[in-house]
């Protein structure tokens, strides 16, 4: 298997199916873990140097800093109702605990902080929406925390593809510090299929070919692309929605498209769709 395939397993005695860390990954900024809660159950997370980015990806929870209460928070019980979700920023040096108040399906996003901006909550109206790509290239986009959000390093999104459509395609990459063309971002990809015995496929490659995988990948797993292109695409019949978690030395989200491919997003590819 892959060392960029993290597999879904069974929740821990804390509810954790995924603990993805600097450390682990080989890289420096990135941390993702997902939880999956029972009703009732409670997690705390300690003050520490990264900020925090919690996603509500399904279910309702109630959430607390030392600030601030949010209670009863979320909306959706699936992400493919395609609702936007609700999210908690978490700023260096807070805690915060996470009750869940139905069954619960939480990512928890790591970067480094430096604990500029106060811990808040991000509701689905403060969240954009676009759909971008055209054709089998179609997708629909949540801006949970965009590079124009404040935030010190973390970038946070959710996709959601059709069956049979690419997505992060054309290939592109963002592994290079050279502002203000490319800056160097860390990025996982957290993927739900439905319905959930289906698959998807990745990539993550470099020009040189030096890292070049191909995964299948199934409901609730995570892909780590440290560098590289890393496209996605979808099989008949199954739809597919992912979280990403990007963070590097700038927080500005700049890349480059693989040359090959860039005319998928000419009006030559839009008039063969």
């Amino acid at each position: 298997m892959s060392k960029l395939l993290s597999r879904h397993h069974s929740p821990d005695g804390q509810g954790r199916t995924h603990s993805i860390t600097p450390a682990s990954a080989g890289w420096q900024h990135v941390g993702f873990e997902v939880y999956e809660l029972a009703a009732s159950q409670r997690i705390e997370f300690a003050a520490g140097e990264d900020e925090l980015c919690l996603v509500l990806v399904a279910g309702l929870a109630s959430i607390a800093t030392p600030h601030a209460r949010y209670p009863r928070i979320g909306e959706r019980m699936n992400p493919f109702e395609r609702k936007k979700p609700w999210a908690v920023y978490i700023t260096r040096g807070d805690s915060c605990s996470v009750v869940a108040e139905t069954p619960l399906e939480l990512a928890v996003c790591r970067a480094p902080g430096k604990g500029t901006y106060p811990s808040r909550l991000i509701r689905p109206q403060d969240i954009g929406a676009e759909a971008r790509g055209r054709g089998n290239n179609r997708r629909f986009v949540h801006n949970i925390l965009p590079d124009t959000a404040l935030a010190d390093s973390l970038l946070v999104v959710e996709v959601f593809t059709e069956e049979g459509c690419t997505s992060s395609y054309p290939s592109h990459k963002h592994d290079t510090d050279n502002v203000p063309d490319e800056t160097y971002l860390e990025e996982t990809y957290y993927h739900r299929i439905n319905p959930p015995q289906g698959f998807c496929f990745q990539r993550v490659y470099t020009d040189d070919r030096t890292l070049d995988e191909s995964m299948a990948v199934y409901d609730k797993d995570v892909v780590m692309a440290p560098r590289g292109y890393h496209p996605v695409a979808t099989l008949a019949g199954y739809d597919n929605y992912y979280l990403n978690v990007m963070a590097g030395p700038v927080r500005k989200w700049l890349f480059s498209w693989e040359a090959d491919h860039q005319w998928i997003n000419t009006a030559s590819y839009a008039q063969t769709t």
